[in-house]
């Protein structure tokens, strides 16, 4: 068999209707399109929550205070007060933990000038940054020795910076809450909001004594923020963690745990597996839209060789073979399918592009994507063009000639 005169007699074919053509073609186009967008709408999605799980610390542990039992009354997470700094020190020690930051954490009402700003207050040592990832804009972090002093200074986020600031520089300024002035020593770099919706911007940090012992007069702490080396590191070490803290809380067997360890790398984890399956489910949703095409190329190929039935007669008594003809039409149903995946490719491209322009959508095209639908189109093509191909094929020549 001549592959290139079969490929020209099937470009010629398809030439002869071309209208009729681009419309069974249109359907590949809008199925590929569609798989390809709503891919990179799941992709974009999902790299989305990998970045802010990212900037949380997703391979960090939480500790916070747990639960009091009095009186057969359990008063609810939070309310115990045996958290301490020490208990933070001692953590260091265990193996796979690169960094411990304890902190305190309040609200009040700001002042600067004129203006004023409620807000969150939390107590932390200047390793916290590092556990959060969390770099400053402008000034500099206060010591360890402010710390040891409860020196009244702070680091402002965006937030706080712009209700109080405006366009003014806040490294220098003093700020007054709950009675004590605070110099601001620096501004954090913007972080935005979560996937909760909460503003993490919306926070004023101060060394961890001076919250402790000036604004709350406590001696506890409410949480331990712990960066591992790793995931993995972050599941191994839990159980550490927990034996550690109960030995050091004299807790007995039958007494349940007064803190509670929460491990990021398990909800990044189950984000992303999530993530996942949302983008394939919008894949899989977009790619009935490809099944619809493939049943719109069989129903115009079926069309064809009805069409077409004296032509098969003719090139049979010619002497062309059954496979002949099953390949002659399974070709102009490949080209159908692969011109319209080529087409369905650029417009997919292009408008996830247009969707990351105008909206706020994180869109993201990636190769396998592309690869994917293309060949889903290809597939199709072959799929939904054999049974006409076949039928062709099989067509008795004597039968075909006396076609009307």
């Amino acid at each position: 068999m001549n592959w290139l005169a079969a490929i020209q007699l099937a470009l010629k074919a398809l030439w002869r209707n071309k209208m009729r053509a681009l419309l069974t073609a249109l359907g590949v186009i809008i199925g590929v399109a569609a798989v390809i967008a709503m891919v990179a709408i799941g992709e974009g999605a999902q790299q989305r929550i990998a970045k802010e799980l990212e900037s949380m610390g997703s391979q960090n542990l939480s500790i916070r205070s747990g639960t009091v039992t009095r009186g057969g009354v359990r008063t609810g997470a939070g309310t115990t007060t045996t958290l301490t700094f020490a208990d933070a020190e001692a953590l260091r020690d265990v193996p796979g933990i690169v960094a411990v930051a304890p902190s305190v954490r309040t609200s009040a009402q700001v002042r600067y000038r004129g203006a004023n700003w409620g807000t969150a207050i939390e107590g932390i040592t200047p390793e916290a940054l590092t556990v959060r990832n969390w770099p400053l804009a402008d000034g500099e972090v206060f010591t360890t020795r402010d710390v040891a002093l409860a020196t009244p200074v702070c680091l402002v986020g965006q937030s706080v910076a712009r209700e109080l600031f405006g366009l003014s520089r806040p490294v220098g300024e003093m700020l007054v809450f709950k009675g004590i002035a605070c110099r601001v020593s620096g501004v954090l770099v913007a972080k935005g909001a979560t996937a909760w919706g909460s503003d993490q911007d919306d926070i004023i940090f101060a060394p961890l004594t001076t919250v402790q012992r000036k604004l709350l007069g406590i001696t506890y702490i409410h949480g331990i923020e712990v960066q591992t080396s790793g995931r993995n590191a972050a599941f191994a070490v839990v159980e550490e963690i927990k034996k550690l803290l109960r030995q050091r809380h004299r807790l007995r067997e039958d007494q349940e745990d007064d803190f509670r360890v929460y491990n990021r790398a398990e909800l990044a984890q189950s984000a992303e597996t999530n993530a996942k399956v949302f983008s394939w489910l919008l894949g899989s949703i977009a790619s009935v839209s490809l099944l619809v095409g493939g049943i719109g190329i069989m129903n115009i190929m079926l069309v064809s060789v009805t069409e077409r039935t004296r032509e098969i007669g003719i090139r049979m008594a010619l002497g062309a073979r059954r496979r002949d003809i099953l390949w002659q039409f399974l070709l102009e149903s490949l080209i159908l399918s692969a011109a319209g995946g080529v087409v369905g490719v650029l417009a997919g491209t292009g408008g996830a592009e247009l969707l990351t322009k105008f909206s706020d959508f994180s869109v993201v095209v990636t190769f396998w994507s592309i690869l994917l639908a293309f060949g889903a189109s290809a597939a199709v093509g072959v799929f939904f063009g054999l049974h006409p191909a076949r039928k062709a094929s099989r067509l008795r020549p004597i039968q075909a000639l006396r076609y009307e």
